[in-house]
């Protein structure tokens, strides 16, 4: 014995899903769901950008603050795991504190305050 199922409540019948196969519509919504972006992703293409209106002495500072902060996130973090894990943490800490030191540098040169 067969049984054909009964037709669901919104569910579109062969006319319907023939006629959406040739709408542009359909295949726009097909295409933005399915098909991988083709685009090579730009390597110009920044994540965000600076005020122009910032000094470099401005930018370095901020920079040095960035570092700081992140340093503190990382001696955290550190400081909660044992083993290996504490020292690869402690290890972006030297990371952070190496870069911020070159961040510095040209501050201190230039008779900037540092951090």
């Amino acid at each position: 014995m067969t049984t054909t199922p009964d037709h669901l409540d919104g569910t579109p019948d062969t006319d319907e899903i023939k006629f959406l196969q040739g709408s542009d519509a359909a295949r726009r919504a097909l295409d933005y769901y399915l098909k991988e972006d083709t685009d090579p992703a730009s390597d110009d293409m920044a994540w965000f950008e600076a005020n122009p209106t910032v000094s470099s002495e401005e930018a370095l500072i901020h920079a040095s603050d960035l570092l700081r902060s992140a340093a503190a996130i990382a001696y955290e973090l550190a400081n909660n795991k044992l083993g290996g894990t504490r020292d690869l943490a402690f290890s972006v800490v030297y990371l952070i504190d190496m870069a911020k030191a070159m961040l510095e540098r040209p501050l201190q040169l230039a008779g900037g305050k540092t951090s």
